[in-house]
């Protein structure tokens, strides 16, 4: 279903957990643009929460009859018990930011996320809620390179990661952020599971191409031993789990399982999805890169 510029407000407040983050600031952004009442929310933002502490969830859900949930990534989630909070304030719709693989048994690698993971967790959550809910499983953010953990790498001129010539079908955020306003501002979006990514599949070099093209600056990608980049992780302070997890996360695009493309933008927006020259071009005029 497309969103259209004259498309009627949702008449109630929508509650956007994650506000200042990559896709939560987008969806308030745009639902804002549609003259919908929102709420934006966040540890620093205009509406204090905390996925960390509870008591923040109860003030920030009250008159809300929409959500859009940036859930925390960790385990145990604490999604289930937002969502029976949600529930018990009278919300009527649930648009989850989940993630692309959390359903595929070791898509994240050998006995990574055996029972599901927290993501997949609140899936379920969701899913039996009673609410309406739509479940956005976007793959990785082409904006990592641009405003995310790829951006110091680049502006250094070389990018290093274990990742040797893996590709992935980057997503751009703007594209999330329009799925969910249109789930939760229009009909049709309801027990919808939109799988997204980008039109094309590129490896970490072809993508370092597209930002030189825009650019006419050139970051050199340097493949790392995983073990030798795990190694630098934790010397460079992280913890065994918080490493375990990175790399956990890079080994999609390692195997190359972030390649196939999915259709959720279309199917959602009736649109293709942005590609990642597009995406670039934009950050390079708003100085992304210097």
């Amino acid at each position: 279903m497309t969103q259209t510029a004259d498309a009627t407000p949702a008449p109630f407040p929508v509650l956007v957990t994650g506000s200042t983050g990559k896709t939560g600031r987008r969806v308030v952004a745009r639902l804002r643009e549609l003259g919908v009442e929102t709420r934006a929310a966040s540890r620093s933002g205009e509406t204090r929460f905390d996925w960390e502490d509870p008591a923040t969830w109860a003030p920030a859900l009250e008159g809300a009859a929409a959500v859009y949930i940036v859930p925390l990534d960790t385990a145990p989630s604490p999604t289930p018990a937002f969502v029976e909070q949600a529930v018990a304030a009278g919300v009527r719709r649930l648009v989850l930011l989940s993630a692309r693989g959390v359903n595929v048994p070791g898509y994240f690698g050998p006995g990574v996320y055996e029972d599901g993971g927290p993501h997949l967790h609140g899936e379920e959550a969701v899913r039996s809620s009673g609410l309406a809910w739509t479940i956005l499983r976007p793959g990785w953010f082409a904006q990592n390179f641009s405003e995310g953990v790829f951006l110091d790498g680049v502006r250094a001129g070389e990018l290093t990661l274990p990742v040797g010539d893996g590709e992935a079908a980057y997503i751009d955020t703007d594209d999330i952020a329009a799925v969910a306003v249109a789930a939760l501002t229009e009909d049709g979006h309801d027990s919808e599971e939109y799988e997204l990514s980008g039109p094309r599949a590129l490896g970490v070099a072809d993508v370092l191409d597209e930002i030189a093209k825009v650019t006419g600056v050139r970051a050199s990608y340097a493949p790392a031993e995983e073990a030798v980049y795990r190694e630098g992780l934790v010397a460079y302070g992280m913890s065994e789990v918080e490493a375990s997890l990175w790399m956990a996360a890079l080994e999609p695009i390692r195997t190359s399982r972030e390649a196939p493309l999915k259709d959720g933008v279309h199917r959602a927006l009736g649109r293709p999805p942005r590609d990642i020259a597009d995406v670039f071009r934009d950050a390079a005029a708003e100085g992304a890169w210097g």
